[in-house]
């Protein structure tokens, strides 16, 4: 999929995690240029090295701050956990209106990617629509796992979704190409409808995550877990399988507390329903508990150590539920 234009286009994501670093390796091997601004000093000084050096380990380079990026990115992907959507577009509102950002023939073209609420897309796109910034902007979201490659040297791709009046063909010469290489579709004209996708399918495959992580920990503490996963084999080999996703849930929990939350302001705002209506702020308080009461919330993704199988997960849940019930006796 690499080409000769491509070449010449340098991608600018923010930030390097999980998924950042999948879409990376892949745009790399399409020969782009990948470019990211790790030297945030309100991290701390751990998380930041971490940052750098994961970069570094995977070919992305680093520049010295956001106008730098925005100077040499002809396209930025904001790739950050949901509650830094807000603050990352404002970092490149910043960078965009500095005396030091240089006019360019082609606009800046920023995609949204983050797992955020239709109504919080729309709001980002009104940030840039009333700043002085001439960043054209994209509402997307990301389904499926961080792109790999396989061992026959081709790619899983993730379906990245877009939305909004323009699509990346109509932003620029090498937008196609783009297109093509990170596997995204364009939903339709209104911002927020590509976003909302993300919403439904998370709320069908996180939220059922969640049941299953209140559904095995009772069944751990009933003493009936063997027999709840026989009889999910037997009678519902779907959900048997399904429940497997608690395993690879403990390093993302607390990016999924507040992803939660925003499918609740999805159903809310753009589904109708009333806010006592919306069980996803209960399922955010789930994997808050997760991310923060439990030792799973201690797991990442890199370095794997406790909830590896579904008998562990339910184990570590019964001990957070229980240290929380001591704490409030």
């Amino acid at each position: 999929m690499g080409s000769v234009s491509a070449s010449r286009t340098a991608v600018g994501i923010l930030s390097i995690g999980d998924m950042g670093v999948g879409i990376a390796r892949l745009l790399i091997a399409n020969d782009y240029r990948v470019v990211t601004n790790a030297s945030d000093r309100r991290q701390c000084y751990i998380y930041h090295q971490a940052t750098q050096d994961r970069a570094r380990r995977n070919g992305v380079e680093l520049v010295s701050d956001d106008v730098e990026l925005c100077n040499t990115a002809d396209y930025i992907l904001s790739i950050v956990p949901p509650r830094d959507a807000f603050a990352t577009v404002k970092r490149v509102v910043t960078a965009t209106e500095s005396a030091r950002y240089q006019p360019r023939t082609n606009p800046l073209c920023y995609l949204d990617l983050n797992a955020i609420s239709p109504r919080s897309s729309r709001e980002i796109d009104e940030i840039l629509k009333t700043s002085r910034s001439p960043v054209r902007f994209i509402d997307g979201g990301i389904i499926g796992a961080p792109p790999r490659q396989n061992d026959d040297g081709s790619w899983y791709r993730p379906s990245i979704p877009l939305s909004g009046p323009e699509d990346l063909a109509s932003v620029s010469s090498s937008g196609s190409n783009l297109a093509a290489v990170l596997n995204t579709s364009h939903v339709g004209p209104k911002i927020g409808s590509a976003t909302g996708l993300k919403m439904c399918f998370a709320a069908l495959s996180k939220g059922f995550t969640a049941l299953a992580i209140e559904s095995l920990t009772t069944a751990h503490n009933l003493g009936c877990l063997s027999e709840l996963k026989r009889h999910l084999e037997n009678f519902n080999p779907g959900a048997a399988k399904a429940i497997n996703s608690v395993t690879t849930m403990p390093p993302k929990a607390y990016r999924w507390e507040r992803e939660m939350e925003e499918i609740a302001k999805t159903f809310e705002a753009d589904g109708g329903f009333a806010e006592d209506e919306s069980m996803f702020r209960a399922i955010a308080k789930v994997y808050r508990l997760v991310a923060e009461g439990t030792e799973l919330g201690l797991e990442k993704v890199e370095s794997r150590a406790r909830g590896n199988s579904v008998e562990d997960v339910a184990l570590l849940m019964a001990e957070g539920t229980a240290k929380r019930k001591e704490k409030v006796e």
